[in-house]
């Protein structure tokens, strides 16, 4: 991978696509295009868990974000452009919560009352 190619890059929860814009291992600088994957909500460090003390709301990286992420965290992007980004939020988005809506459990209902926060941040529905 060279500086200015699209990349897939995981961040804490979350999948972007980005471009390449620093590479000085083992870190990189990727510039936000598009979501992936929405990340996941709650404590990373009590995963999945619903009861603990400050339960986070995780938002997905803005628009040209630059996110400092591991090297080894890095894959090509396999498409010519990324996609747009809102529309990649929104259908990252949807399958969070969907997937959150199939679960049931306590962490599901805890995870999905912030997403729905965010969509209406995000989207003002």
């Amino acid at each position: 991978m060279n500086v200015g190619d699209l990349v897939v890059a995981r961040y804490k929860s979350g999948e972007y696509v980005g471009e390449l814009i620093q590479l000085d291992r083992p870190k990189a600088k990727v510039r936000t295009l598009a979501v992936r994957k929405h990340p996941t909500q709650g404590d990373l460090h009590h995963p999945e868990q619903a009861d603990v003390a400050f339960f986070h709301e995780r938002r997905a990286l803005s628009y040209r974000e630059v996110a400092n992420v591991f090297a080894s965290e890095l894959a090509p992007y396999d498409g010519a452009e990324a996609p747009d980004y809102q529309a990649s939020l929104a259908e990252a988005l949807d399958a969070e919560i969907a997937t959150m809506e199939r679960r049931g459990d306590a962490f599901g209902r805890r995870a999905l009352l912030e997403l729905e926060k965010l969509k209406r941040d995000y989207f003002g529905v």
